[in-house]
């Protein structure tokens, strides 16, 4: 029997709002959910209207309710009829929206394989011995690069609750970031092999207030400028975890993948438990860190403004993102490759770490040269 259009009825109006909307929650992929939103005009509205895109990217990833607003180019399609000017443009914002947070959503659920997020180092707290013992040596898998030493020491401290921290920028404004690995240091130089291990460690994950530039990551000049908490918006502090004094990499499982906005990474070390013979302090020494999980597609980008931070849709990827001075080629300039070399010219030579070996190293890394007097020409 064919039936007629006016035996034809939409469950939403048989439901009604509120049912509906409980119904629609227990769509939980982003296929399943772009499917009800195609099967008709009615639901697509509802679809939108209800924001359950968002719904869905909240359930898994809850850092999300931290975005204040969506930043996204007007398709100019999709447009209600027979409205004013001022519902239509209502639409279209809700109707934008919609369309960034599938965006978002779908990038969530793909499949991935846990990586090294880490694109570079920002900067630690404090150093003993810039640039032998810098945090930059936490890149490398290994405490022995050629014939150096490849670890981060802290500066002593006789007080062992005194904390440090190590901050690092990651490939993307936004990872989804599962799992952080740690190890301590082993010093087999010093009588009996201590492991300068922290006590418990913490992990905070947010975006710069200001963009950080090149020139101001990790050097003698502005060592600890930029770890401070007052450069940062956090979005997610973890809970502690203990740190056990063996020379292992130590895994740190985070409750849920958290999804990192504005792609900072700060570690917290809290607690020493490791004095030095030498002179009575104690240190925390960090031999490698991974930061693993997936980076999202550049498409997505977050931008911060005064009243909180934004999601910004861009098809054409960026090449700088929020807190980024123009860096190009990131995934080229991996710090891993660079870091040794950077060293041997700092320790070359008698006029290690000043005048041209200096220029030479932040042309290298960062571009434009530094101009330079000859010295003789100077005197």
């Amino acid at each position: 029997m064919e039936i007629g259009e006016e035996d034809r009825a939409d469950f939403l109006e048989w439901l009604g709002p509120d049912t509906s909307a409980i119904v629609f929650t227990l769509l939980h992929h982003p296929v399943d959910l772009a499917r009800a939103s195609a099967v008709s005009r009615s639901w697509r509205t509802f679809v939108i209207a209800n924001q359950f895109s968002k719904i869905q990217c909240l359930r898994v990833c809850p850092e999300v309710s931290n975005f204040t607003g969506i930043e996204a180019s007007s398709s100019g399609s999709d447009v209600k009829e027979d409205v004013g000017p001022s519902a239509a443009a209502e639409w279209e914002n809700q109707n934008r929206y919609h369309r960034v947070y599938m965006h978002l959503c779908h990038s969530l659920f793909l499949p991935y394989s846990s990586r090294d997020c880490i694109i570079r180092c920002i900067g630690a707290s404090s150093t003993d011995n810039f640039p032998e013992e810098s945090i930059e040596n936490t890149l490398e898998p290994i405490d022995h690069v050629e014939m150096s030493l490849s670890y981060w020491s802290s500066g002593g401290q006789r007080d062992p609750s005194f904390p440090e921290c190590l901050v690092y920028m990651l490939h993307s404004d936004l990872c989804v970031i599962d799992e952080i690995k740690i190890q301590p240091f082993k010093a087999f130089f010093q009588y009996g092999d201590p492991i300068y291990s922290a006590q418990y460690v913490r992990f905070r994950m947010g975006y710069p207030k200001f963009p950080l530039c090149p020139e101001q990551f990790v050097s003698d000049e502005s060592e600890g400028q930029r770890t401070a908490d007052d450069n940062y918006i956090w979005t997610y502090t973890s809970p502690e975890f203990s740190m056990v004094q063996e020379y292992v990499p130590q895994s740190f499982k985070l409750p849920h993948a958290v999804l990192c906005i504005g792609g900072v990474v700060k570690i917290e070390l809290l607690g020493r438990v490791q004095k030095q013979a030498m002179d009575g302090l104690y240190y925390i020494c960090v031999s490698h860190v991974q930061i693993l999980g997936n980076p999202l597609s550049r498409e997505l980008a977050v931008g911060p403004r005064e009243n909180g931070v934004v999601l910004e849709y861009q098809p054409e990827p960026r090449r700088s993102n929020v807190g980024r001075c123009d860096l190009v080629g990131d995934d080229e300039r991996s710090p891993s490759k660079w870091h040794n070399f950077a060293t041997i010219i700092w320790q070359s030579g008698t006029g290690r770490g000043m005048g041209w070996n200096q220029a030479l190293l932040r042309r290298l890394l960062f571009g434009p040269p530094l101009q330079l007097e000859d010295e003789g020409e100077a005197a």
